[in-house]
């Protein structure tokens, strides 16, 4: 019996253990789950953080700078002299360069957070991005050949077509890749412009290219702020065919055309309009070096500062966390048409000068 009872008393006690063993083993096994599910999703609060605190950092537009200052930098980095033309096609390497190198760099083309779900900057970088291509095209047809005969220039041609490359192309190529080979040429075009034994490179500051090129710059304007405008919807009288009694167009349209920005791309508009005026302000200010002789010429050089002091004030701070759309004399203040009205005096403003120029 004793024997038996010894048996039985181990058996027990071997199953209680195996119970007590299988039971902490679950229990540790639960322990680790909520261990591994606490520390993914602390490592994934985390990274939201970290993705919205760098969205935050990169939310901003880069500073402004001086055109003759950074031509003088660059001339003495780089030894070489500052002829005709050195400060504008500087100002232009500088702008194109700043849309890469600043904060965040490049983001119109990102696929990955944070950037893929920005689109202030990028809009920025679009609107910054058409006043380089503009500039570069105004050169290679007009600010560097001598007549309408004479051959274009390599560097220039490059630079134009490499800037022309889709915004938002990610690979093969990348944006950013071709728009470096555009600067490189401009480079180049710069080194040749400053050597005085070089004579195949050339700036031609007259006044027939100043106007073509704000020519360029006055349908910018003019498109911009009739698309600011538009922010709070409008009733306007079609004036497509005015002027011409003959004139035809290919889809008739009414008289009265209803034209709104849609909601979601009011802030688009906006900043697509920052960019657009804060690198055309940097490209007037240093055209107004290197064109002074013909501008005061012309007596227009005070027309050409007041189209910079108007572009000056689309750069003023913000201080909304977004961009209001109130009605015109509304409660709320309406940042699309007060941008439309810096973006509106200045384009007026170039159109005086263009009168200017094409007078003798």
């Amino acid at each position: 019996m004793k024997i038996l009872d010894v048996l039985f008393d181990a058996y027990d006690s071997t199953r209680n253990s195996t119970r007590r063993l299988l039971g902490n083993k679950s229990t540790d096994n639960e322990g680790k789950h909520h261990w591994l599910a606490g520390t993914l999703t602390s490592a994934l609060l985390v990274f939201i953080l970290f993705m919205l605190v760098l969205g935050f950092l990169w939310d901003s537009e880069p500073d402004s700078f001086d055109p003759v200052q950074r031509a003088v930098e660059l001339s003495a980095q780089r030894g070489e002299d500052m002829t005709t033309g050195y400060i504008t096609t500087s100002a232009l390497i500088i702008s194109a360069e700043t849309l890469l190198d600043k904060r965040g760099g490049y983001l119109s083309n990102d696929k990955f957070p944070p950037g893929v779900f920005m689109d202030n900057i990028p809009n920025w970088e679009f609107g910054a991005l058409t006043q380089i291509r503009d500039f570069t095209l105004a050169m290679r047809n007009d600010i560097t050949r001598s007549q309408s005969q004479s051959i274009e220039d390599t560097d220039i041609t490059e630079a134009d077509n490499k800037f022309r490359i889709d915004s938002e192309s990610w690979v093969l190529p990348s944006a950013e890749s071709e728009y470096r080979k555009g600067i490189d040429a401009l480079y180049r075009y710069l080194g040749r412009l400053a050597d005085k034994n070089e004579q195949d490179a050339q700036f031609y500051a007259r006044a027939d290219n100043l106007e073509e090129w704000l020519g360029l710059a006055s349908k910018r304007l003019g498109s911009l702020s009739q698309r600011l405008s538009a922010s709070v919807g409008q009733s306007r009288l079609n004036t497509d065919l005015a002027g011409d009694a003959a004139a035809h167009q290919s889809t008739p349209t009414g008289n009265i055309v209803e034209v709104k920005t849609p909601w979601l791309e009011i802030d688009d508009i906006f900043y697509e309009a920052r960019g657009s005026a804060w690198a055309l302000r940097h490209l007037l200010k240093a055209a107004e070096s290197d064109f002074q002789d013909v501008l005061r010429k012309k007596n227009a050089l005070v027309s050409l500062q007041q189209i910079i002091r108007e572009l000056d004030s689309t750069q003023d701070m913000l201080w909304s966390p977004v961009v209001l759309n109130g009605g015109g004399f509304g409660f709320f203040a309406n940042h699309s048409l007060v941008m439309a009205n810096y973006i509106s005096r200045a384009n007026a403003a170039v159109i005086d000068l263009r009168q200017l120029l094409k007078q003798g």
